[in-house]
């Protein structure tokens, strides 16, 4: 890859961007409306929750190794594009069928293959981007493919609870398409490099190389996934848990918890470039730390609304706006900064390495926080994850300050 390109390609990131597209039009309303379908069988927020883990120990054990895989993957098709054409379409018909379930069994088997296929193409699509674009422009480019995930989550979040008002299977048969029509872009348009060259009888090992890092004298890419995995914790604890907590705790429509939920995305989309730029100024591991800062203000705020504070939804969808511009300083950065600490052939394992730290957290996450609410309730939920962004802040704290 030529590290001497000094622009990045503008028109090909945004065309790549409808790969993370398409993964952002599923769990957004996924995360919204599987939590409410399961109320009409149980009771237990940690049982939902322990549900809403699926996807992430599917993460956790499938996408590392497919990850892994792709990289020493080589078809006429490209090494990361075959998973795309697989996974794309068995997602779309599971998730056309999601709202239709008839029984527990029923929709449990529909999730369990829709989260096995979203688990086959989610890390080959990530690596597109470092696959086509130098280091130096990754900050950049992660912002406008963020963009593009941003602008999926909107649609389905806002758009979506529109839809459902509607008919319930509207947002999901659209999504369908959608991602049907992402698949064809990049087919169409993106063709993959040919010459990064991988030894094929050499095995590129996940644990080995969490193994190499935990042992490496220069600790910075543990501190890294570490901080990874603590904020991913409280983000993803929340978002299993938000629709219920807005329905069973603030009793407010389901509706209008997709509403409130999209104006977090909403912001994430209008500041996924800049924080991309802000990177490239001020370096990624300041701005992911005012990113940290600044989300803790946010979610400490918002867990006095309905208990110090009554309910006031404008004053929500405010601090939902502001959280998302400090989330898109920490999640533009993390990707291309992790992905930095290693060789162009190991990137699909590094890919792997960041959703397995991701990932482990969107299990613990919802596990710790739906133990805790059956326990005590809704209240302490922002709470659960202002601590966890306090945690990965002090992890980003460990790593060299001559970081990129």
């Amino acid at each position: 890859m030529d590290n001497k390109v000094s622009k990045l390609n503008y028109k090909k990131t945004f065309i790549l961007g409808f790969g993370f597209f398409a993964i952002s039009l599923v769990w957004p309303l996924y995360n919204v409306y599987v939590p409410i379908f399961l109320r009409d069988f149980l009771n237990s927020q940690f049982a939902i929750n322990s549900i809403m883990t699926l996807d992430n120990i599917l993460a956790v054990t499938l996408i590392p190794i497919i990850g892994s895989l792709s990289d020493r993957t080589t078809t006429r098709f490209g090494r990361r594009m075959p998973y795309l054409i697989l996974g794309i379409p068995i997602s779309s018909l599971m998730f056309i069928l999601l709202p239709n379930y008839s029984s527990f069994l029923n929709f449990m088997i529909i999730i369990t293959i829709l989260n096995f296929s979203m688990a086959i193409y989610r890390a080959p699509t990530v690596a597109l981007m470092p696959d086509i674009t130098p280091s130096h422009l990754r900050s950049e480019a992660n912002g406008i493919i963020n963009f593009m995930g941003g602008l999926a989550s909107v649609f389905v979040l806002i758009g979506g609870s529109f839809l459902y008002k509607a008919n319930k299977n509207y947002p999901f048969l659209g999504t369908a398409i959608l991602m049907f029509l992402a698949l064809f872009i990049l087919m169409k348009f993106i063709k993959e490099p040919k010459n990064i060259a991988v030894e094929k009888e050499e095995k590129i090992s996940i644990i080995s190389s969490l193994k190499d890092i935990c042992k490496d004298e220069d600790k910075t890419t543990l501190y890294i996934l570490l901080a990874v995995f603590f904020w991913f914790v409280g983000y993803q604890g929340v978002e299993a848990t938000f629709s219920n907590y807005c329905v069973q705790f603030l009793k407010l429509p389901v509706t209008k918890a997709s509403f409130i939920l999209g104006f977090f995305a909403l912001s994430f989309l209008i500041f996924a470039i800049p924080a991309g730029f802000i990177g490239g100024k001020l370096g990624k591991r300041k701005t992911i730390l005012i990113g940290i800062s600044g989300d803790v203000i946010v979610f400490i705020l918002l867990s006095l609304i309905g208990t110090l504070f009554p309910l006031n939804q404008l004053f929500m969808l405010i601090l939902m706006a502001i959280g998302g511009f400090f989330w898109a300083l920490i999640n533009i950065n993390s990707y291309p900064m992790v992905v930095e600490m290693t060789t162009e052939e190991k990137i699909g394992t590094y890919t792997g390495l960041y959703y397995f730290s991701s990932s482990l957290a969107a299990i613990l996450g919802p596990l710790f926080l739906g133990g805790l609410i059956d326990l005590i309730g809704f209240k302490f939920m922002f709470l659960f994850t202002a601590l966890a962004y306090a945690f990965a802040w002090v992890c980003m704290q460990n790593t060299h300050k001559q970081c990129p």
